[in-house]
């Protein structure tokens, strides 16, 4: 499954170079950067010394290109950001040069040292991590990735707009593809709105159409009712254990009676609920699905307001964005009427509150019974709100819309352009302090409007305007779906708002700490249809990128046993947090048949080293990270002769 993992060549002397970047003025700010330099001379082994603006620049990476190529260097040290930033551009620069990718060591003089420290202080720390690198770096043997074979194959776990377009184009780039969706219809919360902004398309052609390519792709089977309970196996070899079974009781009903309702069949697209795919199973099933990648597109769910919040729930005339919606295209399809009904009830005056259950800020906002706060922005609310406002303007002028905002964010390609429609459709707004929030009660002074929202506008220096309204509409943000069984069943990481947390937003925008799954759309954050899409197409890309080859090549740092040390006595075994990495194998040692002794399955193994501290023999090791390194890298740590 692996090729060894160090080259059989002998390792060369030591000649280290050195590299420091002033980021800019990031480092260079605070740190004597020349200074730097200057001590690196004196460091044993170290034989270049060079610094740059940007180390990570073209012209950067080509000072260690040139050097490696005439022979100058065979070990490199890069003192500059996060290793998590710019250890792979190094790396990739390394072996552009002809060079092993692995001789390579770094020092986080950014986030570690300028960011914290200044004067004399950073400088003397910057030349210790520096000193530390360069310690290590001369220990450092060449190494080669671990190359396990590749599935082409690609489960997207939703079917939500997100998970759709990321099927269709892998299946465009020649991929198998399973689709898991848990509820009987595809589309997600994108099937439940009526038309998007900005350009006012209907929601249902789009997601027909997807749908359509989707059910009818060869290369793609669509597992609707489908939940994930069993997750095994490493990139380009997972195995996902998968249930199916038919909705349950009281589950989807009221989604299964508008299909009937709606008189329409399973492959057709059913108004405010999706798509039914062309099968519902009828009975519980189980089985399994080997794939390579998997994309997680498991999407979001609206907020619900708390009982009381802005009268949700304590009014009738209280309701969310996501219940107007629905209202709109009804009143579309009875024809054109001057004022918005409900119920045939007319709304002459209507209230749309902003920041429903997003940017919380806490003792302002009340958490919710997890002790939850969306304290980030939902981004795609103003740009709804606004839309559904423009709608009701222009095709019930007597009905008038009160907008109160907070701030508006209207920031995607033509949105803004909603905010200008809307001042020309005469909406009416006003803007509120977080902790002056609108209050919303009974109506008791004239009118027949049956409430009243007061407020201090912001905008009128702090002027208490109460307004009598027929309908409260509640902007509510997004929250991510409930996913705690997969991030318990992956150890998947998971961001402070909840979402799924990318490795990097710029450098890694798609991937996840766990190789081989990915990200698409709102299971990430907070998008709009167009954005979760653009999201959902990058990973389809990646995992193309991935499995193309038909293998995967992994980084070579995990655990190393010495047969000879090893006892057999299993203690690895018990202290390793991830199951299968390591086993106890009979073989044969030295002649010795039958011997009881670990072994590691490097596809597995992270490189967390915690069998290496419980090994009682000093048997295993990490390659690229050795005891013998870590030696060195301290003693140079607290020398007295590199200042």
């Amino acid at each position: 499954m692996a090729e060894e993992n160090k080259e059989k060549t002998e390792t060369p002397e030591e000649k280290v170079g050195v590299y420091v970047c002033h980021c800019g003025g990031n480092i260079s700010d605070h740190v004597d950067v020349k200074r730097v330099c200057e001590n690196a001379k004196n460091i044993p082994g170290v034989v270049k010394v060079q610094d740059n603006v940007f180390m990570c620049s073209d012209p950067g990476q080509e000072l260690i290109m040139e050097d490696l190529k005439s022979g100058a260097v065979n070990r490199v040290v890069v003192a500059s950001c996060a290793p998590d930033l710019h250890e792979t551009t190094f790396r990739n620069a390394i072996t552009r040069a002809g060079g092993n990718p692995y001789i390579y060591e770094h020092a986080n003089i950014r986030e570690q040292v300028s960011w914290v420290h200044h004067g004399d202080q950073a400088t003397n720390k910057a030349t210790r991590l520096v000193a530390a690198a360069v310690a290590k770096a001369r220990e450092l043997k060449p190494l080669k990735p671990f190359r396990v074979d590749a599935k082409k194959h690609v489960t997207v776990i939703g079917g939500g707009a997100a998970g759709l377009k990321a099927a269709v184009d892998l299946a465009a780039r020649g991929m198998e593809v399973a689709l898991l969706e848990k509820s009987p219809f595809l589309g997600g919360w994108t099937a439940k709105w009526d038309r998007l902004f900005p350009t006012d398309e209907q929601a249902c052609d789009i997601l027909s159409e997807l749908t359509g390519k989707v059910l009818n792709h060869p290369s793609i089977a669509v597992y609707n009712c489908s939940l994930v309970k069993g997750f095994e196996g490493y990139i380009g070899n997972f195995k996902l254990h998968v249930k199916r079974e038919a909705p349950g009781l009281g589950a989807y009903d009221s989604e299964i009676k508008k299909m009937s309702e709606a008189g329409k069949g399973l492959g057709e697209f059913i108004p405010f609920v999706g798509v039914c795919p062309k099968s519902i199973p009828e009975a519980e099933e189980e089985f399994t699905i080997g794939t390579g990648v998997i994309v997680l597109a498991t999407g979001f769910k609206p907020y619900t307001p708390r009982r009381g919040e802005y009268g949700y729930g304590d009014y009738a005339e209280v309701i969310t964005l996501k219940e107007l919606i629905p209202v709109i295209a009804e009143n579309r399809e009875n024809g054109a009427k001057a004022t918005l009904e409900i119920s045939g009830r007319k709304i002459r005056n209507m209230a749309m509150i902003h920041c429903v259950g997003s940017r919380q800020i806490p003792g302002v906002h009340e958490a919710d019974s997890s002790g939850n706060l969306n304290q980030y922005c939902s981004r795609t609310c103003c740009s709804a709100t606004l839309h559904a406002a423009n709608e009701i303007r222009e095709a019930h002028p007597q009905t008038r819309v009160f907008d109160f905002y907070r701030d508006i964010r209207t920031y995607g390609r033509g949105h803004e352009e909603l905010y200008e429609r809307a001042s020309r459709n005469k909406v009416l707004f006003f803007r509120f302090e977080a902790e002056d929030a609108p209050v919303v009660s009974r109506n008791k002074g004239t009118g027949n409007s049956p409430l009243s929202v007061r407020v201090k506008d912001v905008l009128t220096f702090d002027e208490e305007i109460e307004v009598p309204v027929d309908l409260v509409v509640l902007a509510s943000g997004m929250e991510p779906n409930d996913v705690s069984d997969l991030v318990k069943m992956m150890k998947l990481p998971v961001g402070v708002d909840r979402f799924l947390l990318e490795v990097h937003p710029k450098l890694r925008p798609v991937e996840m700490a766990v190789s081989g799954v990915l990200l698409a759309g709102t299971s990430q954050a907070p998008f709009d249809i167009g954005e979760a899409c653009a999201a959902a197409s990058a990973a389809a890309v990646k995992a193309s990128a991935i499995l193309g080859r038909g293998y995967v090549e992994l980084d070579p740092f995990v655990a190393e046993v010495d047969l000879d040390k090893c006892t057999g006595c299993g203690a690895c075994l018990e202290a390793c947090v991830h199951d299968g990495v390591l086993s106890l194998v009979e073989m044969e040692v030295n002649g010795v048949k039958g011997l009881l002794r670990a072994q590691v399955n490097p596809a597995l193994c992270t490189g967390g080293g915690i069998c290496v501290g419980v090994c009682p023999e000093n048997a295993i090791d990490i390659n690229g990270w050795t005891l013998k390194q870590y030696e060195e890298m301290v003693d140079m740590i607290v020398s007295d002769k590199i200042l």
